[in-house]
């Protein structure tokens, strides 16, 4: 299963329209989660052109993405693969272990908010921010991620430059 992962698009003020390099990179997913701060509903209505969404809250995100169906936090089941998200990850000190706890049976972590992209394990739990595609902050470039997730096993998680 091909899974696109974004975070952090602050649409309209960032986002007018699904950027082209996004656009590339959602043509072959079955799945896309975005980690919150959409900040419009119509971003997830044109990111649903492409895949099903699924969505959690942003401290930007109003209930207009609340009545979407996105909600504080979020735990899915994609191809065997137990994944949460939230938007706020907190500080990044002692994170993987704040994560761990909130999410005990989680494989996957997926968060937001800081739009620095990371991925990382620890204690066989693999947390990821896909950082932001359209408001980079201090990083070199916008991000995106991509996983590939086979029979319950995250084969590979990628984080991509789109910008």
């Amino acid at each position: 299963m091909k899974v696109a992962v974004l975070s952090d698009t602050h649409a309209p003020r960032r986002w007018k329209s699904c950027p082209p390099a996004v656009a590339a990179q959602l043509e072959n997913v079955e799945v896309i989660l975005h980690a919150g701060d959409v900040c419009t509903v119509a971003v997830l209505e044109e990111l649903s052109q492409w895949a099903v969404v699924h969505a959690v809250l942003g401290n930007n995100d109003g209930l207009d993405v609340a009545r979407w169906g996105a909600a504080e936090t979020l735990a899915i089941e994609l191809d065997g693969l137990r994944v949460a998200m939230i938007h706020d990850s907190g500080a990044s000190t002692g994170r993987a272990a704040r994560l761990g706890r909130r999410f005990p049976t989680a494989d996957l972590v997926v968060f937001g908010h800081s739009h620095i992209p990371l991925d990382e394990t620890s204690n066989g739990q693999r947390i990821f921010n896909p950082g932001s595609p359209t408001d980079r902050r201090r990083q070199p470039c916008g991000t995106m991620g991509l996983l590939d997730i086979r029979d319950g096993v995250l084969a590979e998680a990628r984080i991509l430059p789109v910008t």
